[in-house]
Formats: structure tokens, C-alpha cells, sequence
């Protein structure tokens, strides 16, 4: 197969732990030709939607991971699979990259996560569509509501709905010490749609992420457990990664929601779990495939790229 990624530069890889790089491993292995292009590589002309591409060839070197051939313009649609593996922020240059994506389709192309479904599901607003599984949660850009979550449930996490990485996440104990500052900020003064949810104190034991691959769970989970004094988990904000097996509740929330999921066009999807509760829905450029095969041998990587095949021959 020829496979494209459309992926941040390569230049920014840490392939020690990258899972975009472990799936290209895992197609270059299998004898795919992978290649590369970024999402401002990609032009619509006359109706045709093509990118200036580079096919690329991995060299084993830890340092010069990679050799690029001479980037040409091809019509996307001649690419047995598209990955879209752009790194957020969604904003409105990923939502047009995602239009041009769709296009794309229609011309042949195989796109995996599905563009429309990329932008149907907002990874913090997704949980709405699965209320049964989440905390006490709040979405609104008014002062007073946001208040009014707080003093009903003492504990908050307040966070962006456009974030990424624990960024802009903070938590609001009992004291209510520097609520109306983080609400100020966090809704620019009522501009902002922001997300409340009841703090979940199973967090102790890690943010777990959990990885839903063609509808079905990676039988392991990454547990990212925050650090220092922190209440974020997340890998980018200094927490610390620790494979476990996947616990009955987790796999019961993504087997509930993994077949929905993958019908809509999500073949990878990371769910994120604190204690019983579902806090986000991950469809970008969900992560933790090399933590968890390093730490515990299961491949993640190879099945990804079975259901690849699979979506593609079908």
C-alpha cells in the first residue's frame, strides 16, 4: 500500500516515543511505502485536492531517523490510506485542512480518523454524546453558572475546550481561592465557551488513557500519574506514564463506545479515564503506543496497522 501521514514536521519527532513514528515503523516493516506532507502542503485546484509529498525511508539511525526523497505534487487520491496525525490546535486552519481532507474522499482517497468524524467530536464536548459515563459536567461561557457549579460541588477542574496537553487546566477546592480570576481568564470575561467537571480524586492513581482501535480496546492502558504537588496526569505537563492492564470499568466504557465510535468513521480513538468516569474523547492524533509496548510487549502499532489494512481492503 502507499500510505500518506499527514503529520507535523519530521523534524520535531521524538521517536522514542512518538506514535506516529511507530506506526510508520510498523507500515515500512509490512514493505508499505510511507510518505509525508504537512497540512499547508495541500492545495484545491479546479476540484482536485493535491499535496506536495515526500516519500520517506527510514534509516534505523536514532538521530538521522529518516531519508526523504524530492517532495512532487500528487492528487491525494491516489494514496491507499491518508493518516491525519496533525497535532491540535483545532482551530479554524484544522478545520479547513480537515474540509480539503473530505474532499479528498471523494476522490478515492481512504482518510483514517474520518475528517467529518474529526470534526464531529470536539475532545472535550464528545463526553456530552455519553453522559452516562462522565462526572457532573458543565459547558458554558456564563460567570454566574460557572459560580454555581463550583459552590454545588466544592471541587472543580475548570479547562479550555480548545486545549491540548493539560494546558490550561486548573482546579478550584472548597476555598474557592482564585475562581473568579480563572473564570475571568479561562471565558475572556464571557467570550469563551469553557468545560467544569466535579474533580475526580481517583486522579491520584493516574489519568488513564485508553486506546480504542476499530472499535475494539488495546487490552493495556497508560496510567499518566500527575506529579509534585500537580493535578494534571498529562505526559506534557510532567506526569508519569505507567502501563497496566486495562480494568473492567475501562474496558466496559470502551466497548460501549468503541463499535459507536468506529461506525462514524474514528478507527483510533484514545478515551481518557479517571477512576469510573470518561473525561475526554480523543480523535486527533491520540498517543501512548510506545509507552505501552515498551512497558509491557503488547504492539500497539501492529494493531493499528491491521485495521488499516483491514478498513483499506474492504
Amino acid at each position: 500500500m502507499k500510505i500518506a501521514f499527514l503529520a507535523d514536521p519530521l523534524s520535531g519527532f521524538k521517536i522514542y516515543k512518538d506514535s506516529t513514528f511507530a506506526m510508520m515503523r510498523e507500515a515500512a516493516r509490512r514493505g508499505h511505502a510511507i510518505y509525508h506532507f504537512e497540512q499547508r502542503d495541500m492545495v484545491l485546484e479546479e476540484g482536485v485536492v493535491s499535496a506536495r509529498v515526500a516519500q520517506i525511508h527510514l534509516t534505523g539511525d536514532a538521530d538521522a531517523w529518516y531519508r526523504a526523497d524530492p517532495a512532487v505534487d500528487v492528487n491525494l487520491g491516489e494514496f491507499d490510506a491518508i493518516l491525519e496525525r496533525k497535532d491540535p490546535p483545532f482551530d479554524m486552519e484544522y478545520v479547513y485542512g480537515t474540509y480539503l481532507l473530505e474532499l479528498a474522499e471523494r476522490q478515492g482517497a481512504c482518510v483514517i480518523n474520518s475528517p467529518r468524524a474529526i470534526r464531529d467530536h470536539n475532545e472535550k464536548m464528545a463526553i456530552g454524546q455519553f453522559s452516562e459515563h462522565t462526572s457532573p459536567t458543565l459547558v458554558t461561557s456564563d460567570a454566574a453558572r460557572l459560580r454555581a457549579f463550583h459552590a454545588k460541588h466544592t471541587d472543580v477542574i475548570f479547562k479550555p475546550l480548545d486545549g491540548m496537553g493539560g494546558a490550561g487546566i486548573f482546579r478550584v477546592k472548597s476555598d474557592g481561592l482564585n475562581l473568579g480570576a480563572i473564570i475571568e481568564t479561562l471565558t475572556d470575561n464571557g467570550r469563551n465557551t469553557i468545560m467544569a467537571q466535579k474533580f475526580i480524586p481517583a486522579i491520584e492513581k493516574g489519568d488513564k488513557r485508553v486506546l480504542v482501535i476499530g472499535g475494539k480496546p488495546v487490552p493495556f492502558v497508560l496510567a499518566r500519574i500527575p506529579q509534585g504537588g500537580e493535578v494534571r496526569g498529562n505526559l506534557a505537563a510532567g506526569g508519569l506514564g505507567v502501563a497496566q492492564p486495562i480494568s473492567p470499568r475501562e474496558r466496559e466504557i470502551a466497548e460501549a463506545l468503541g463499535p459507536v465510535l468506529a461506525e462514524r468513521g474514528l478507527l483510533l480513538v484514545g478515551l481518557d479515564v479517571i477512576g469510573d468516569f470518561l473525561t475526554e474523547v480523543n480523535v486527533t492524533s491520540p498517543t501512548c503506543f510506545q509507552e505501552i509496548c515498551d512497558q509491557t510487549g503488547f504492539d500497539v502499532a501492529a494493531m493499528f496497522i491491521d485495521a488499516v489494512e483491514q478498513k483499506v481492503n474492504k
